[in-house]
């Protein structure tokens, strides 16, 4: 059951502000917050994913993770993700699937069910304002997002498809 104080979705944008496309996350909380339902979803923006944000996912619903990537075919990707194990090169990178890893570690309980949205960027260096392609994938991503928590099921949100909007 829910405590009171947990809203049941929870969104987790991972992102500087001050490396260019790496900005896509927190830029689209910032465009998608006036539109949400704050009684049912709550934002969180951080710089990169930390060990104690499995504590965040306790007691949520659903949780949508957000960040900005290179490997994007698309503007953007969408996933469902599971628990891993697996490690990264460095020691301060945690993906969504680590976290969820560590949530199971420490609760001995299956994790929310969480999903991973990935903005297409290009352009990453330290000063650099989001490059223009990384505009056109955050507009895109916001509409994708937006229609996405009008979905009130998990069960929908694993349907989600991406579909060309711009």
């Amino acid at each position: 059951m829910l405590q009171p104080d947990i809203k049941p979705t929870l969104i987790i944008a991972v992102g500087n502000l001050s490396r260019g496309d790496d900005a896509l996350a927190p830029l689209l909380l910032e465009l998608i917050e006036p539109d949400i339902d704050e009684r049912t979803t709550e934002l969180l923006t951080d710089f990169q994913l930390q060990l104690e944000h499995a504590l965040d996912i306790n007691g949520r619903d659903r949780v949508l993770f957000i960040d900005a990537a290179v490997e994007c075919t698309k503007p953007f990707s969408f996933s469902e993700q599971q628990p891993s194990t697996e490690y990264t090169h460095t020691s301060h990178i945690m993906s969504p699937a680590a976290i969820m890893q560590v949530y199971q570690t420490i609760t001995k309980r299956l994790p929310p069910p969480c999903f991973l949205l990935s903005i297409k960027g290009e352009s990453f260096e330290l000063g650099e304002t989001i490059s223009a392609p990384a505009e056109q994938h955050l507009q895109a991503a916001k509409i994708f997002t937006l229609a996405a928590l009008q979905l009130s099921s998990v069960e929908d949100w694993r349907k989600l498809k991406w579909k060309p909007i711009l």
